[in-house]
């Protein structure tokens, strides 16, 4: 169960953490990113972690831990939600 679980939040952490970078890429906006500010690096990094995301949801046990991994990923997305929200990419504003 446990390796499910794991594997789940981390799907959540890289599927929620892809969404500002996606949406910074195809909106032409510089965000901060590890492979570069500019809209490019931040639309394949938003992209790499959707599908990363996705390949992970695909060694999670879901027939057996169905519940648990949806529950699981919920809180991961929400904890990389609280990051951005809070501290962020861009520190804390003022």
């Amino acid at each position: 169960m446990w390796p499910s679980i794991g594997l789940a939040v981390l799907a959540g952490i890289l599927f929620g953490n892809a969404i500002p970078h996606f949406v910074k890429g195809i909106t032409k906006e510089n965000y901060p990113c590890m492979f570069g500010n500019s809209p490019t690096p931040n639309l394949i990094a938003g992209w790499f972690c959707f599908v990363l995301a996705g390949v992970l949801v695909r060694w999670i046990d879901l027939d057996r831990f169905r519940d648990a991994s949806l529950i699981a990923a919920s809180l991961g997305v929400l904890a990389i939600g609280l990051f951005h929200a809070s501290v962020g990419a861009f520190g804390r504003k003022t």
